[in-house]
C-alpha cells in the first residue's frame, strides 16, 4: 500500500509540475487517438473482415485496427509463412501510447482468415496481390501507410515494395535478410556448427527419416536451437501471444514455401534473393536486426545500405523475435523511425 501511494505521490507531482497546458494537450492528444467518429468498425471494436479475390476465388482475411493517426498507420504482417498475427500483440504496450495507429492482419490461411485447402494459392506473387487489396481496403495511401514485416513478413514486405512503393511512406524489414541462400550460409557455416554435434546427428536423422512430428524433434529444436535463436528465453516462460501463435501454425502453408524446419529454408523461397533490388526501393527503410538471430546480422544491416533511404537498428541482446527478448531497444528504435519518417528527417 506505502507503494502504491508514493507512486500516486509522484505522477500528481509531475502533473502539478507539468501544469494544466500539458493536462490538455495529453488529454486532446488521447481523445483524438480513441475517437471512432466516422470509422465503419466500430461496432466490432476495429475487426473486419476483408474479401480478396485469389484464382480460386474469393475468400476472406481477418484484420483490426487499433487506435487513429491520419500521418502514421502500420499494416503488421506476422511471419512463417502460415503463423499469426497474435505474436505481435506486443505492440499493444508500445503503440498507442506513442499515438501510432496500427493494424492486426491474418494472412489467408493463418487463424481468424478463411483457410482454403488450396496448395495452389500458396506463391509470394499471391500474397503480394493480397495485401495490396488489403491496403485499398484500409484506405491506406502514400500520406500514411507503413508496412511493417517480421521474419517471413519481411520478404513479403519487400516484395510488396518493389511492385507497389508508390502506396508506401515507408517501410520496416524486422528479422529478415534480402536473401534465403544468404540466410542457409548463415545457418550452416555458423549456427549448426556450433550446436552439440550429437544433438545435430539426432537431429539430421529425424529429418532424414521424416519424422518431423515427433515430439523428440520439437523437444531438440525448442531447446538447443530456439532458446537461443528464436527467443532467448526459457520456453516455460515464453510470452502467451507467441505460445499462441506457433501453437496455430498451419503447416499446410509454412512446410512448402519454407520447410520444416527453421534450422534453414528448403521450401519455395529457397532461391529467394532481392539483394540485388534493393536500390529500387526508395522509400525510408528502416532494416531490424539481432546479435542471435537466426539470421546473420551483417545481412540484416546490408538492406539499410541497400535501399536508397535506409536506416538500422541493431539489437545486441535479441534474437528472431527481438520485439520480445531486446524489447525496450526494438520498440524505442522502431518508434522513433515513424516518428522520424512523419517529420521529415529521414
Amino acid at each position: 500500500m506505502r507503494r502504491l501511494l508514493n507512486a500516486s505521490l509522484i505522477v500528481v507531482g509531475y502533473l502539478l509540475m507539468a501544469g494544466p497546458a500539458a493536462w490538455a494537450a495529453d488529454a486532446t492528444a488521447a481523445a483524438k487517438y480513441f475517437d471512432n467518429t466516422g470509422r465503419d468498425d466500430v461496432l466490432s471494436g476495429g475487426t473486419r473482415m476483408i474479401a480478396i479475390q485469389t484464382p480460386k476465388g474469393q475468400f476472406r482475411v481477418w484484420t483490426k485496427r487499433v487506435g487513429n493517426n491520419p500521418t502514421i498507420k502500420v499494416l503488421l504482417l506476422h511471419g512463417g509463412p502460415g503463423a499469426t498475427h497474435e505474436y505481435l500483440e506486443a505492440f499493444d504496450s508500445f503503440f498507442p501510447g506513442a499515438g501510432i495507429e496500427y493494424y492486426y492482419y491474418d494472412q489467408l490461411g493463418s487463424a481468424y482468415s478463411d483457410q482454403p485447402d488450396e496448395p495452389s494459392l500458396w506463391e509470394l506473387p499471391r500474397f503480394v496481390e493480397e495485401v495490396e487489396q488489403v491496403r485499398q481496403a484500409l484506405h491506406l495511401d502514400k500520406s500514411n501507410f507503413y508496412l511493417f514485416g517480421q521474419s517471413w513478413g519481411g520478404v513479403l514486405a519487400l516484395e510488396y515494395a518493389l511492385k507497389y512503393q508508390q502506396n508506401l511512406k515507408g517501410l520496416v524489414i524486422s528479422n529478415m535478410v534480402a536473401s534465403i541462400p544468404a540466410y542457409n550460409r548463415y545457418a550452416n557455416n555458423v549456427l549448426i556448427p556450433a550446436m552439440d554435434p550429437k544433438v545435430v546427428a539426432e537431429i539430421r536423422a529425424l529429418e532424414a527419416a521424416g519424422k518431423y512430428a515427433d515430439p523428440r524433434y520439437d523437444e531438440l529444436l525448442v531447446s538447443h536451437f530456439y532458446v537461443d535463436h528464436i527467443l532467448r528465453m526459457p520456453a516455460e516462460s515464453w510470452p502467451d501471444p507467441v505460445v499462441r501463435a506457433f501453437a496455430k501454425i498451419n503447416k499446410k502453408i509454412y512446410t512448402p514455401m519454407q520447410g520444416p524446419s527453421e534450422m534453414g529454408a528448403s521450401g519455395k523461397l529457397l532461391d529467394w534473393d532481392r539483394t540485388g533490388d534493393l536500390s529500387r526501393i526508395t522509400v525510408p527503410t528502416l532494416a531490424i536486426g539481432a546479435r542471435y538471430d537466426t539470421m546473420e546480422p551483417a545481412q540484416m544491416e546490408a538492406i539499410a545500405h541497400g535501399v536508397r533511404k535506409g536506416r538500422y537498428l541493431y539489437c545486441p541482446n535479441g534474437s528472431h523475435l527481438a520485439l520480445y527478448d531486446d524489447q525496450q531497444t526494438y520498440m524505442t528504435g522502431l518508434i522513433r523511425f515513424l516518428r522520424d519518417v512523419d517529420a521529415g528527417r529521414l
